[in-house]
């Protein structure tokens, strides 16, 4: 009897290691339906000359800070960068029409095509960039204003955010146009001035666009590229934006009647709030790693995980929860998993021997695409439905609007183009990501079901410190990258007419 449930036990684990394995040597690839596309010969590019273009426009000081930026009377930067743009790239400005978006100082470039039955497809960068925190200047190497170029990198404010695409498009354009390409398929650049505080201009470009029944194959934008070292594969991958997570906030209040802090009563007000604030923090929004775009993620890099790591991630039927506990302890994996929650600004009472009539917490959360606002605002209320007297109410409404955007198709021409350059321009493994941050490519969802976050670039960890931080740089490497990539991506989309 003992012996039989010995032999049973055995083949059970010999059956179970059986299964284990060969999910695991069967998992990775890439996503499904990836369509296969040729990439077309392009023109040649210096990639030095390009890297002294950016540095050339990082020393226009178009800084945002607030919405409304520029204010009357500070346009100059931006006027000055745009006449830059004309005597720096005139056979591109020749061969299309320019045209000021109204409200702002953002522009849209319209480079008809020869066959207008086919959509056109949508370039977006911008021209804005976010100011260098007072007293930190000496921290650079090189001054953040200066452009200089120095150790194989451009330094300045908005070399990766996001003067270094708008300049790589500039001069993959500005290279076709001269050598006397015409396209077929009619080609939109549109630039805005102020996404780094409110998008309003590309959210006007985009009303514009669909006041003309324009309907882009497809949009690109900023926000990812390839990265060295990730710690899915400890080596290099690169990531298309397929989707971006939203944002909003909400207010969570704790009124009490207040008094001297001589004879403080227990559960107070702040006492409360504080308790909110830990059951959020530890009571965190679903993390779901079968949601489509999380597995696609995994399973195109899976191939050069590291075995047991693959193993896992294969086999999360058996190691799922193990898999959301270590993804969780890491910020930018957590962000990638689930909605994150973040408590902001606190405030209470006006003077320390003041009891807090009303304690307040502003929460802000960077919505999942399997969320929604409704469901976060049902998640708050469930986890603190025991915090006497809490009352949860919405707070500003964020920059991009409520909720995340779509999660953009894999199986069509724009992403296969896509994924072809972004193979070619680092050599490495391309999965599908969710961008952190907002772009502006969000508001060209109301135009089209296909918009991306990508550039053809390749950089490091360190590297992506210096986005809105200390030494922000881009390699003169990457702008030979980014010239070509988008010369690639417009002659791809051109040659192939769906």
């Amino acid at each position: 009897m003992i012996k039989r449930v010995l032999l049973g036990l055995g083949g059970g684990l010999i059956l179970l290691v059986g299964i284990v394995l060969v999910r695991t040597l069967n998992y990775g690839g890439a996503p499904q339906d990836v369509r296969e596309i040729l990439l077309p010969e392009v023109p040649e590019f210096d990639a030095m000359v390009a890297a002294e273009h950016l540095g050339e426009a990082i020393r226009f000081r178009t800084i945002t800070v607030a919405p409304g930026d520029p204010r009357e009377g500070q346009e100059g930067p931006w006027l000055e960068l745009q006449a830059w743009m004309e005597e720096t790239y005139p056979d591109f400005h020749a061969a299309a029409n320019k045209e000021t978006i109204p409200g702002g100082y953002s522009l849209l470039y319209t480079w008809a095509g020869s066959d207008a039955s086919l959509d056109p497809i949508l370039l977006m960068a911008h021209q804005d960039v976010v100011p260098v925190n007072i007293g930190t200047e000496d921290d650079w190497d090189a001054h953040p204003f200066s452009g200089a170029i120095q150790d194989g990198y451009v330094y300045g404010r908005g070399a990766i955010d996001d003067k270094g695409s708008m300049v790589g498009l500039f001069e993959a354009l500005n290279a076709l146009a001269r050598d006397g390409f015409e396209p077929k398929r009619t080609i939109l650049l549109m630039l805005g001035h102020d996404e780094e505080v409110s998008g309003s201009g590309a959210s006007a470009g985009v009303e514009l666009l669909k006041s003309r029944g324009i309907s882009p194959i497809m949009a690109l934008d900023e926000g990812f590229m390839a990265i060295e070292n990730n710690p899915l594969t400890g080596g290099t991958v690169a990531f298309v934006g397929v989707a971006e997570k939203g944002y909003v906030t909400f207010n969570l209040t704790v009124t009490a009647e207040g008094g001297h802090s001589s004879t403080p009563p227990r559960n107070s007000a702040t006492v409360r709030l504080s308790r909110a604030l830990i059951a959020l923090d530890e009571n965190q929004m679903s993390a779901d790693l079968e949601y489509p775009l999380v597995s696609g993620l995994f399973q195109a890099t899976g191939a050069d995980m590291p075995f047991v790591q693959r193993m896992a991630f294969a086999n999360q039927w058996l190691f799922g929860g193990y898999l959301k506990g270590v993804l969780g302890a890491t910020p930018a994996a957590n962000a990638m998993i689930r909605t994150t929650t973040a408590p902001t600004m606190l405030t209470g009472s006006a003077k320390e021997n003041v009891l807090a009539q009303r304690a307040t917490a502003i929460i802000n959360f960077r919505i999942h695409p399997k969320d929604t606002e409704e469901s976060i605002l049902a998640h708050i209320k469930e986890v603190t439905k025991d915090i006497e007297g809490l009352e949860v109410s919405y707070g500003r409404t964020g920059i991009r609007g409520a909720g995340a955007s779509p999660v953009s198709p894999m199986d069509n021409l724009a992403f296969g183009v896509l994924y072809a350059v972004a193979a070619d321009s680092s050599g490495a493994p391309v999965a599908p990501g969710l961008v952190l941050g907002a772009t502006d490519g969000r508001y060209a969802t109301a135009i089209t079901d296909s918009v991306y976050r990508f550039m053809p670039a390749v950089m490091t960890p360190e590297d992506l410190t210096g986005f809105h931080g200390t030494n922000e740089r881009l390699t003169v490497e990457n702008m030979g990258r980014l010239s070509k990539g988008y010369a690639q991506i417009i002659l791809a989309m051109d040659a192939n007419t769906e």
